[in-house]
């Protein structure tokens, strides 16, 4: 009974908790209060994804560009991919797991945000190593940083993931499912991990981004729909101006960015400093630094091996291909 009936119920789960995050992902809402050319700009409910957002919105650097931002919430980074790519959004934010699908032509990459450190393999207590996951049931959003981190874990313990019944899941619905036991262990981030944490207190964490940074980076990013790249080069000059003194405030006032973050969200400042202490936060100086000596490149580069290896590449690809850095450079000038 315990192998089938739960395997039915996270089913229906799981098909109703998608639909719930796809229409999620549709809603929007002017946050600048500006005027000028609007700028359809996508994010998650996180530190990462969020704190641009809200220090452009309280500091009025929309408005300072001639812009207006109708920021919409996504779940994840592939759904706003998909939007982008079907011309419904024109800016987003993605983490490091889906950095695939724009090396692989479906966007660009316009500006790095962060070095994270957000994602986790969690188990249930009692399990304590990758190798006791072996036959149970494993939750992942696929694409994600959560997909990744689960594979390189893998990897580093000689399995694959035809060791385990995994189970492609919403985030929503693997906060869900973790916290009543229904899997057995998920690829997944923080600080949604938290909530979970509030459910289980024991919950094990397997593996982290740390146990692999000398193998791989983990950055963070905000992408852009190859058309608007090419044929509105002064829309993105402006949005990225916009990226470049949030960025600035950030990493010069990180308290009070958290703080707008949170009143932005809706969340306890305590818990999105939290979820902040989880990435490292870079200045422009540093991505122009970062960017003008190849270094960025070569993150890139490294995870581009990685999804060769993981089947989302078929080769690896020349980050000039997709990683603008010379217009987010421009952009400061």
């Amino acid at each position: 009974m315990r192998r089938t009936r739960p395997r039915r119920h996270l089913t229906v789960s799981l098909a109703c908790l998608a639909a719930t995050a796809l229409i999620a992902a549709c809603g929007s809402g002017d946050s600048s209060g500006g005027s000028g050319d609007t700028v359809r700009f996508g994010y998650i409910n996180d530190f990462n994804g969020a704190s641009l957002i809200a220090i452009a919105d309280a500091k009025g650097l929309w408005k300072k560009h001639g812009l207006t931002a109708d920021a919409k919430v996504f779940t994840n980074g592939p759904l706003q991919i998909q939007a982008l790519g079907t011309d419904n959004l024109d800016f987003g934010y993605i983490g490091p797991g889906a950095m695939w699908l724009p090396a692989s032509g479906q966007a660009k990459v316009v500006a790095i945000n962060t070095l994270g450190n957000s994602d986790r393999v969690l188990a249930q207590p009692g399990i304590t190593s990758m190798q006791e996951l072996k036959g149970k049931t494993v939750a992942v959003p696929e694409g994600t940083s959560g997909d990744m981190i689960l594979s390189l874990a893998l990897k580093k313990a000689g399995m694959t993931k035809d060791d385990l019944k995994l189970v492609p899941m919403d985030p929503s619905t693997i906060v869900s499912a973790v916290s009543s036991k229904q899997v057995d262990g998920a690829g997944f981030w923080y600080p949604a991990a938290a909530t979970i944490k509030k459910q289980i207190p024991d919950l094990v964490e397997l593996a982290r981004n740390t146990d692999f940074e000398d193998e791989v980076s983990f950055p963070t990013a905000f992408v852009a729909g190859n058309k608007l790249v090419a044929d509105h080069p002064e829309k993105v000059e402006k949005v990225l101006a916009v990226l470049r003194e949030a960025m600035q405030f950030r990493s010069e006032h990180t308290d009070e960015a958290i703080g707008l973050t949170a009143e932005m969200l809706k969340l306890p400042a305590d818990q999105v400093k939290a979820d902040a202490a989880n990435n490292k936060v870079l200045s422009v100086e540093e991505l122009d630094k970062l960017t003008k000596d190849g270094t960025v490149n070569k993150w890139f580069q490294g995870m581009n091996d990685y999804f060769v290896e993981a089947g989302k590449l078929e080769q690896p690809v020349d980050p000039e291909k997709y990683y603008t850095g010379n217009l987010f450079i421009g952009a400061g000038k």
